[in-house]
């Protein structure tokens, strides 16, 4: 509730009179194609980080993932510290517009004084010594007129940065969102091919039994067996090294969820299904949700800010003091109204001479802008690319997945040929060997696939800033 607030405040408008010297912020006007298959005409971008976008992976209906999504929103410690850092920013931003307000200070005090009879005195004067009393308890108000907007833009600047970290943060929760949702499916994936392994392990284990038979009854020579026995083992390491990746994903989304390894515990299920079908004609407004195209657009936004800061600083500064309170040598007659006094006046600093900081601060200023304005329309144009990216390798990696499909069942038959020739006495071992690795290596590939599928889908939808 707080963080609302604080977001909405910093939005508020500044119904403050006067001007303000340096330029207005508008939003740069960049390139951008109506949708991702075709070019456009120029569009203004409008950051809406803030749209819901919330529980995007449940596009992929699986509970599983919901928990663990949910787990990690609430345990990493890195949404944790990107939290602090915009909690940060808003501190600086309430503190910024607070010179905006008079400074209103009670400083009262009671000094007994003692003057020494040796001091320094007019000549033909008497210097005894003496002591005085003096309670003071004055009220002090003091205020900067914000004449030229120092004070504004000031607060212009820190307000922009404090949105800044607010995208910042949603940008950390994005990516932590989708690298759990891609561990989640890697891991899947990875569960598949433990199967798929496994059960090549007890169909390797059935071909050198076979061999073995036949070795015995004199229909094959050792060079088989030797050759059965080296498949099988180097199956059954694959099954280790699956499985040695399988762990470190696991200690990888404990970390995620903010769980040691130790106490995280997740049991993978083998990944099944295609990914959720991308709609046709998406609009290149989705990328308006992005989280870095919106801090980078309210960094922009900051640095615009501080030109007219640093614009202000050649402008002289005028305020107002004041003071009012009591003042008295004694006590019981502290609160008597002849003790009343007051003062009131006001300041004006010029600035003459600062050995061109001045000017060479208003240029660093416009350079910072310009700085920003070409990191702005870089990330638009990286947004673009990693959409056109995403679209297009969902797209090939389907083409691919139904190619590896039929080259998968075609050499499985080989496979399964190959063993029916070689026990009929047709065919020797190393056909036996060649047409099984071939339809390993296309099933394993056609697995794969399918995990890498799902992970591109989950970056496309990252690319988009949080599902389309």
């Amino acid at each position: 509730m707080m963080r609302a607030f604080c977001l909405l405040s910093l939005g508020a408008p500044l119904l403050l009179a006067g001007c303000a010297v340096g330029p207005d912020y508008r939003r740069p006007a960049v390139a951008t194609p109506p949708a991702f298959q075709e070019a456009g005409p120029w569009k203004l971008a409008v950051p809406k980080d803030a749209l819901p976008k919330d529980g995007w992976w449940k596009l992929f209906g699986d509970p599983a993932l919901d928990r663990l999504e949910n787990e990690a929103g609430g345990g990493s410690l890195t949404v944790q510290a990107a939290l602090a850092r915009f909690d940060q920013a808003c501190a600086i931003a309430r503190v910024s517009r607070a010179e905006l307000f008079p400074n209103v200070a009670f400083n009262g005090s009671s000094v007994r004084e003692r003057f020494s009879a040796n001091r320094e005195v007019p000549p033909g004067s008497g210097h005894p010594a003496y002591v005085t009393n003096s309670t003071d308890l004055p009220i002090d108000l003091s205020y900067q007129l914000d004449v030229f907007g120092r004070v504004r833009r000031g607060y212009e600047s820190a307000r922009a940065l404090a949105q800044a970290r607010w995208s910042d943060y949603q940008n950390v929760l994005l990516g932590l969102q989708s690298e759990v949702a891609q561990d989640y499916f890697t891991l899947e994936d990875l569960q598949a091919q433990h199967d798929l392994l496994a059960r090549t392990v007890a169909l390797r284990s059935q071909t050198l039994d076979l061999v073995q038979k036949r070795r015995t009854g004199g229909a094959s020579d050792d060079l088989d067996v030797f050759q059965a026995e080296a498949e099988l083992a180097s199956v059954e390491s694959q099954v280790l090294a699956v499985d040695q990746s399988s762990a470190q994903l696991r200690h990888a989304l404990a970390v995620l969820t903010g769980s040691l390894p130790e106490d995280f515990s997740f049991t993978a299920v083998p990944l099944a299904g295609a990914p959720p079908a991308v709609p046709a004609g998406m609009t290149s407004e989705l990328l308006e949700r992005r989280p870095d195209v919106a801090a980078a657009e309210r960094t922009l936004a900051s640095a615009s800010a501080q030109i007219g800061l640093a614009k202000a600083a050649f402008f002289p500064t005028i305020g107002l003091t004041a003071a009012a309170g009591l003042n008295s040598a004694a006590f019981d007659s502290l609160l008597h109204s002849s003790s009343r006094e007051w003062s009131i006046g006001p300041f004006l600093s010029v600035p003459i001479f600062q050995g061109g900081a001045t000017t060479a601060n208003y240029q660093r200023a416009k350079a910072a802008y310009a700085e920003q304005l070409a990191l702005y329309r870089q990330q638009v144009l990286t947004a673009f690319q990693d959409v056109d990216d995403g679209l297009s390798g969902l797209r090939y990696l389907a083409a691919q997945a139904e190619a590896l499909g039929r080259a998968a069942s075609a050499s499985q038959k080989a496979a399964d040929l190959s063993v029916i020739r070689y026990q009929q006495g047709v065919a020797d071992y190393f056909e036996v060997i060649d047409a099984e690795r071939i339809a390993l290596d296309n099933e394993l590939q056609a697995t794969q696939l399918q995990g890498q599928r799902f992970v591109a889908s989950i970056q496309l939808v990252k690319a988009l800033g949080g599902g389309w």
